[in-house]
């Protein structure tokens, strides 16, 4: 990871110093992983035994079913979405990135099959996220707010308020939801 040093010769784009009792991660991570993988699994024991019930089964074919069960792995697997006090953070398969939240400058929401939130900062970092591991994780959510608030106060989160708003009504939605279903008013 590159880094710059400030005047005191301190990193800028590490996360700054915050407890362990403030950093937050994606709760449902550890699902995911596995559903990935139980996915991938299940479609290397079909190939294979529709192999075997055809009586073609051959150690190149098997080892071109592993390569592909492989790869549909690496494709499923999830991003592990982690937070603190002023930074994000998204780990993929191989590389992980962050934003610092309290120098964040824009915040956008891509549509598409898979809507995603694109989160840059003032160093240049970039973080793609899903906006549902924000509403499944509040305290994920908790973090990023009061970053971005943080970055909206300090006037350089340019754009992005709108789409922050919308998720901050998605979560309190869930959470209201959530409340009410466990006292038994839904």
């Amino acid at each position: 990871m590159k880094r710059r040093a400030d005047e005191c010769g301190g990193p800028l784009d590490a996360p700054p110093d915050d407890g362990a009792e403030e950093a937050a991660n994606d709760v449902e991570w550890r699902r995911e992983l596995w559903a990935a993988a139980r996915c991938a699994g299940i479609l290397l024991a079909l190939l294979l035994l529709v192999d075997w019930g055809s009586g073609r089964v051959t150690p190149w074919r098997s080892a071109l079913w592993l390569t592909l069960t492989g790869l549909l792995f690496v494709l499923l697997y999830p991003a592990r979405v982690s937070a603190g006090r002023n930074w994000l953070a998204s780990r993929q398969l191989v590389r992980e990135r962050r934003v610092r939240t309290d120098l964040l400058v824009s915040v956008r929401c891509l549509d598409g099959i898979s809507p995603r939130l694109l989160l840059r900062d003032a160093l240049g970092g970039r973080v793609e996220i899903e906006p549902e591991v924000l509403v499944r994780n509040p305290q994920l959510w908790s973090l990023l707010d009061a970053g971005a608030r943080k970055a909206a106060a300090g006037g350089s989160l340019l754009c992005g308020t709108t789409a922050l708003r919308r998720i901050a009504l998605r979560v309190d939605r869930e959470t209201a939801h959530a409340v009410f279903k466990a006292s038994g008013l839904e």
